[in-house]
């Protein structure tokens, strides 16, 4: 019995009675229901209609309970009571069609309908054969009662819900109806969601709040759905304590390894729906013209500043300009007069070298054989950068009018006439270095009789062994002296004093005399050893021998640009050396021929130099 408080002072009812004679005034307590719906709602602080709406709720689930209508599950007395857990729960409740949504009060409801139709003794009574123990398909209405009505088990079976659609639309789905494939997708995912009032996707006019709020919160989606249903294990059907611990630890790995798939999924939906969100196209498009707007206004504000002050030095550059405007425009004239006449000089000249090439490898350069192919394109290289334009036209006319064997007559005539040339300069070269060396010697005097007669084949032998024991060896000069003392066929003792003092005049010499001294050390370890390959065999082009106007040396990234392009470019490619002087700025196709040579013949004679010292020093011992 609930005992209701005194009414409050002042809070008593005045109540008049009509009688014939007077009226007398007489205080009296609330009491009654109503007055007890009014003590609640005062302590909980609620208005008039909460009691009413609880009311309603209450009045509501009961109508439903009575409105419920079960679906016969048809397959429920085929059911195998031994795999209950793969089967329906809420089908074979009846409840298939309201499934997570059904209240306990419905649940309970639905089993006791199952249990008055389908309990065992029911059926025995009507004559309906019954299995005996656990056999009968009624065990599989008790363990779905059983798991639906537990709240922790109910929930694992909803995660795993057979009916729900994990799939995940694609890209390709949603490409004109976006709202249309993911709007039912979130909604049917959002039941997964551990916080409440999940933000639905919206329609096209959504504001970008809205749609921020919305993502963030899918891309931050806390899910309860867990997979503790499908392990493969029971611990309680664990002998020991240890087996138990293996069976719970495999359990929480496969519970991780799905929990881990399904966020995956998730992620892999708001993915997508990102990106073929078209509000989310709209708000970046809309981000980038603002972007550009005031981009734009700033530009425009520096554009003034930038035009005052242009107009204001502009204005003093005009008399200036206006007193040497006709001046530079007969310098101009000239310049572009001779220009032109040079371009179109060398457009002919590249033209004519162009078509030279190109006839030679039509006659495939008149040989079947790979090397004596290497050697003819040298030596068409070597014309091409000879030959005056007037030559090139009349070799390319003969080339292109007569037969092959004609035409590789007329080439190999020119080679010989540029040959013959080449030799000419490199014998005046040879002689300028002979008198060059003579005029160090004679400046170097008084050095020990070391330094004295030193004949060609020393100067060659000691160029060697300086590229042989570059500088950082130890005791570089006394090496190269021993060195110089073993291999020299005058006799004559070098000291390292010596060597230094020599070594330094050689470097006052003209590049010149350098290159045709390194080349003559070449050519006569080529003669005395016969170790070259036939391939190497062929005549050096005049880009390697002849004079040269350009004597930059190379520096450390030019020579790494150098190699790298030599690899990305093997021998078989076309047009190899163009696209490797493209690769090395500043360097042209000649430049990087003549660097590759050197670099060849420095190699050889360095190994070569090698090897006879190693043979020395076996004979010795």
């Amino acid at each position: 019995m609930l005992l209701l408080p005194s009414a409050a002072e002042g809070q008593g009812t005045a109540i008049t009675h009509a009688l014939t004679s007077a009226s007398t005034r007489c205080q009296v307590e609330p009491v009654g229901r109503w007055f007890e719906a009014f003590v609640k709602r005062r302590n909980r602080n609620a208005s008039a209609s909460f009691q009413e709406l609880e009311d309603k709720k209450e009045l509501s689930e009961e109508s439903e309970d009575e409105e419920l209508q079960l679906e016969e599950f048809p397959m429920l007395k085929t059911l195998d009571p031994k795999d209950w857990k793969n089967q329906d729960h809420y089908a074979v409740l009846g409840l298939g069609h309201v499934r997570y949504k059904a209240t306990q009060r419905q649940i309970k409801a639905a089993h006791k309908a199952m249990v008055l139709k389908h309990h065992p003794d029911k059926r025995k009574a009507a004559g309906e054969p019954i299995k005996e123990g656990d056999n009968d398909y009624f065990t599989c209405i008790t363990k779905a009662y059983e798991m639906l009505s537990d709240p922790v088990k109910r929930r694992a079976f909803n995660s795993v819900d057979p009916t729900f659609d994990n799939s995940v639309p694609s890209k390709s789905e949603a490409k004109d109806n976006f709202f249309e494939v993911f709007s039912p997708v979130f909604e049917r995912n959002s039941r997964w969601s551990n916080k409440k009032n999940v933000p639905k996707l919206g329609d096209m006019n959504s504001s970008f709040e809205d749609v921020d709020a919305f993502y963030s919160f899918w891309y931050n989606f806390d899910s309860w759905r867990e997979f503790s249903y499908l392990d493969e294990e029971e611990k309680e059907k664990a002998e020991c304590r240890d087996e138990r611990r293996w069976i719970e630890k495999q359990n929480r790995a496969t519970r991780a390894q799905r929990k881990k798939e399904e966020m995956n999924r998730i992620r892999t939906l708001v993915d997508n729906a990102y990106s073929c969100d078209p509000r989310i196209k709209k708000f970046k498009e809309e981000e980038k013209a603002k972007k550009e707007a005031e981009k734009k206004a700033k530009a425009e504000a520096k554009r003034k500043e930038q035009e005052a002050k242009e107009k204001q030095r502009q204005a003093e550059l005009e008399a200036a300009r206006l007193a040497k405007e006709k001046e530079e425009e007969e310098v101009r004239q000239q310049a572009l007069l001779a220009k032109k006449e040079k371009d179109i000089q060398k457009k002919a000249i590249k033209k004519e070298r162009q078509k030279l090439r190109n006839s030679c490898k039509t006659w495939n350069h008149f040989s079947d054989n790979e090397a004596e192919r290497v050697k003819m394109m040298e030596e068409v290289e070597k014309l091409c950068d000879r030959l005056e334009l007037a030559s090139l036209q009349c070799l390319n006319e003969t080339l292109t009018s007569s037969t092959k064997e004609v035409g590789k007559a007329a080439l190999e005539k020119q080679i010989e006439e540029i040959n013959e040339q080449i030799r000419k300069e490199k014998e005046e070269a040879e002689a300028r270095m002979r008198q060059a060396s003579k005029n160090a010697e004679k400046s170097t005097g008084g050095g020990g009789s070391g330094s004295k007669n030193w004949s060609e084949d020393d100067l060659q032998l000691l160029i060697k062994a300086v590229n042989l024991f570059p500088a950082g060896t130890n005791s570089r000069w006394e090496v190269i002296a021993n060195y110089m003392n073993i291999h020299s066929s005058s006799g004559v003792k070098r000291t390292a004093k010596d060597v230094i003092g020599k070594a330094k005049s050689l470097q006052k010499l003209d590049p010149h005399q350098k290159d045709d001294i390194n080349k003559k050390a070449f050519d006569k370890f080529k003669k005395e050893h016969g170790v070259v390959p036939q391939a190497d065999n062929a005549t050096p082009s005049e880009r390697f021998e002849g004079p040269c106007t350009d004597f930059t040396p190379w520096t450390t990234e030019e020579q790494k640009l150098l190699e790298q392009a030599l690899k990305t470019y093997p021998v078989n490619t076309p047009e190899r050396w163009e696209k490797i002087a493209e690769a090395v700025p500043g360097r042209t196709k000649k430049d990087c021929m003549k660097r590759y040579k050197e670099l060849v013949e420095m190699v050889k004679a360095k190994k070569a130099a090698q090897e006879q010292v190693l043979n020395a020093s076996r004979a010795k011992k």
